[in-house]
Formats: C-alpha cells, structure tokens, sequence
C-alpha cells in the first residue's frame, strides 16, 4: 500500500491545526413536525476518528449531507475546517471528501479513467492528475484492477475505489457513511483496514455504521445517534466505563477450581463467582476499582493462575444499553 497521498493542487485554504475540524452548535433539521436531526453538538479535532452509531433512520446521513453543504439545516450551526456550513460552502467542499451509502458510476468507464474524470473535476492537471490517480489506487489496493470496467467490480471493491475517488484532492476530513455497509466479511475487514490506514494518515474521519463491531478497533470516539438525539458522545473508554456498574473478571486455576471459587466467594468485596466452562466469572461489588488483590490472595494460597484479565464491554453491549426503552 501508498504512503499519503500526494498533494494535489488544488486551491483550498488552510486548515486550522489548533481548532475544531468539525463542530456542530444545536444543529437541526425538521421535516414537518418530525426531528431528523435534534440539536446536534458535536466536536471533532484533527486526527479524530468518530464512529457515529444508530439503526437506520436515526439522523447519521442527514448529519453527514449538512456537514457536506448538501443539505441546509433548520437551524443551528455547523463548522468544518473552520468554514461555516452557511458562508463558507465552496471552502467546505474543497476540504472535505465525503463518501455516500450509495453512489453512481459510469458504466463504461473504466477504473483508472473514472479516477481521472473526477481528478480533472477538482483541477489536477498533467503529470501530476496520472501520479496523483496511481497513488490512490495503491492505497486502495485496486492497482490491479486500473483497466477493468467500473460495472465489473464487486461491491467491495466498488466501496474502496469510492474511497479512493475521495481521496484525490488529499482532504483532511473525511465523512464516510456506512462505508461496509453490504459488504462480505472479507471486504469489511479489507475497509477496516483501509481505515485504519487512512487514521494513521492523520485524516479527521466521520464515519458512520449500524454494524457495531465495524467500529470497535477504529474509533478514539464515538456518538450513539436515535431518533435523532445524540444519547452519548465521547471517548470509546468513556462510554464503555457508562454503560458498566461493576467490574467483572475471568479467572482461572490449574487445579482445584471448586476450591478457589469458595476462597474468591468469601471475599467482603466480590458480589458474585460462577464457574463457565473452566474459567470463573468474578463480579466485584459496587464502587471497587482496584481487584490486584484477589490475585495476591489466590497465589498465597497456592494456586496457580493461568487467566486473569477484566472482561471487556463491547460496543454492541453498550449501544443496546444506552438505547433500551428508545429504539422502536
């Protein structure tokens, strides 16, 4: 794979390094009585990556078209790169790509004329639109597929070569909405990682997905969306410390399994033990933050530890605990 992208000459003006990327102020968007988008406050600085998570409807792709200047707000304010959405939207588009559910192709173009096309649209010229164009594909990995017709890809790669179309102008913010959705296991990973690359890229990146674990290794922070509401926004430990009232630890023993679950279980600060399938599933009691002690205790007793490690909360764990009694 390409290191970044080159830059291309493209007339953008400077984006600030010190203030928000994105920031939304109560950002609104009304269709009759019906909110698809309720007071928005989000804030996103360079190097972010966001997952933004909601079941289809929630208000992620109105989102996305405002921030885009694609779609006009009932009130409130958004700002990209420093640009307002209202004053500022042929500076907004210059700096920012953004990636669509669905988008369309030209059927009997090619992969690297399609590039091309769309390089030509944002005024690289010469030399530098065929360098710029290569480069991109190799970031993609769809080097090998620069002379096949654009209808011949699968849906997979019809996602990354989407990518690589936003990548051309080298914006440093992306909004990419649900950019796995449809897709087989191999191709979602293979966005994954093409993701994961782009972050190390220090792109600013929005993406949104209904496919929770989509997002679990990629995002700093994320933001669960319904109806319109933003129920949380922060950092991925964050969320994961709201959603968890209590520590739970796997444990397990070389021997004598019944005995260490009673010596765990007559300890003052364990609400719980239960022994499933070889390992057991240690519940501390409410308020205790610091559990080294039960491995100090189970050694000085003699048993030999062969697990012993905090069970991790997943983000599907935590969106189905934030949006209980809220999702329809």
């Amino acid at each position: 794979m390409s290191t970044t992208p080159a830059e291309a000459p493209v007339a953008v003006d400077p984006v600030p390094t010190d203030g928000p990327m994105i920031e939304t102020q109560d950002l609104t968007k009304m269709y009759g009585e019906l909110y698809a988008l309720n007071r928005l406050n989000l804030t996103l600085h360079k190097g972010d990556v966001y997952g933004f998570i909601g079941p289809n409807g929630a208000g992620k792709t109105t989102t996305m078209r405002i921030l885009a200047t694609l779609l006009n707000p009932t009130w409130g304010e958004a700002y990209v790169c420093g640009q307002s959405i209202y004053t500022g939207a042929k500076d907004i588009r210059r700096a920012i790509g953004y990636m669509p559910d669905f988008f369309g192709v030209y059927d009997d173009m090619k992969v690297i004329e399609y590039l091309e096309f769309f390089a030509a649209a944002y005024r690289i010229k010469g030399p530098a639109r065929k360098k710029i164009c290569e480069e991109v594909l190799e970031l993609v990995d769809l080097t090998y597929k620069r002379d096949a017709l654009v209808t011949s890809l699968s849906r997979g790669m019809t996602q990354r070569l989407g990518l690589a179309r936003v990548l051309l102008h080298n914006p440093q913010v992306l909004l990419l909405d649900e950019p796995a959705s449809g897709l087989d296991p191999r191709a979602r990973i293979e966005i994954r990682g093409l993701l994961k690359e782009l972050r190390a890229m220090g792109k600013t990146i929005l993406v949104s997905s209904h496919i929770l674990p989509e997002l679990a290794d990629i995002c700093n922070k994320i933001g669960i969306i319904e109806q319109g509401v933003l129920l949380v926004n922060g950092a991925v430990v964050d969320v994961m410390k709201q959603v968890r009232a209590d520590i739970v630890l796997n444990i397990a023993v070389a021997s004598r399994m019944n005995e260490a679950a009673t010596l765990l279980e007559a300890i003052a600060d364990v609400a719980s033990v239960e022994d499933k399938n070889g390992v057991l599933i240690v519940r501390l009691g409410e308020n205790v933050i610091q559990y080294t002690f039960l491995a100090r205790t189970l050694i000085e007793n003699g048993f030999e530890l062969t697990l012993f490690k905090e069970d991790e909360i997943n983000l599907e764990t935590a969106f189905m605990h934030l949006t209980k009694g809220i999702t329809s």
